[in-house]
């Protein structure tokens, strides 16, 4: 028997008991940015007309997924715009949660790879070997994932046993995917999501986890595959 990933959960295979709270991760759809492999942390661009278009085609999947309680969303607008569409297709509030926000780039925002790279050699390198350094004016990504693993607890302690799509950035959501697999850093720098894709964890009760869905891409618009 095949079991559809948005099924409800089971802990028998898992030996986890209780409840879950199951998380339907989303990344926001394409963005100006998006399209030039450019740092887009804190900046606030909105969604092209084809990232309206992966946000429609992943609300409508997720309109079909029973049940769910809220839609909780980073505060950047091409998160905002992904998560109205699903929203409103689910019926489910939509509420904004800071902690769902973007790595800050600072100086890097806006930049590509290797205009970074160029501006800061030396930090550059040192950025992509180690979790402690940040940009120039910016967050490092251990500073990202303690602040998602407090918004995660405190989702979870809110939405006890429930079904909730946040819709958030690359490095929030493969925090929450890291925290989940008890994975290494190497996950930050080798695990690829796409634009508008769906990751889907159990979060327990008794502290386990179980991740059932990664970086699926199946609902995307033909036109963006």
């Amino acid at each position: 028997m095949t079991t559809r990933p948005d099924a409800p959960a089971s802990a028998a295979w898992t030996g986890q008991t209780g409840a879950p709270t199951r998380l339907l991760l989303l990344r926001h759809g394409q963005t100006a940015l998006s399209v030039e492999r450019r740092y887009s942390g804190h900046g606030d661009p909105e969604l092209t007309p084809l990232g309206r278009e992966q946000a429609r085609a992943a609300a409508a999947r997720l309109a079909g997924v029973p049940g769910v309680a809220a839609v909780l969303t980073s505060p950047l607008r091409r998160a905002r715009q992904t998560a109205e569409a699903v929203a409103a297709a689910t019926g489910a509030p939509l509420a904004v949660r800071d902690g769902l926000i973007e790595t800050d780039f600072g100086a890097w925002e806006g930049l590509t790879f290797a205009e970074a790279r160029e501006r800061d050699p030396g930090l550059h390198a040192a950025w992509l070997g180690a979790e402690d350094v940040a940009p120039p004016g910016g967050e490092s990504f251990a500073d990202v994932g303690r602040r998602v693993a407090v918004e995660r607890a405190a989702v979870v302690r809110e939405h006890p046993g429930a079904t909730v799509v946040l819709v958030s950035h690359v490095t929030p959501i493969k925090m929450l995917l890291r925290e989940a697999l008890q994975g290494g850093p190497g996950i930050l720098y080798r695990l690829h999501l796409d634009l508008a894709a769906l990751s889907i964890v159990d979060f327990y009760p008794d502290g386990g986890a179980s991740v059932r869905l990664v970086n699926d891409t199946g609902h995307h618009p033909v036109s963006a595959r």
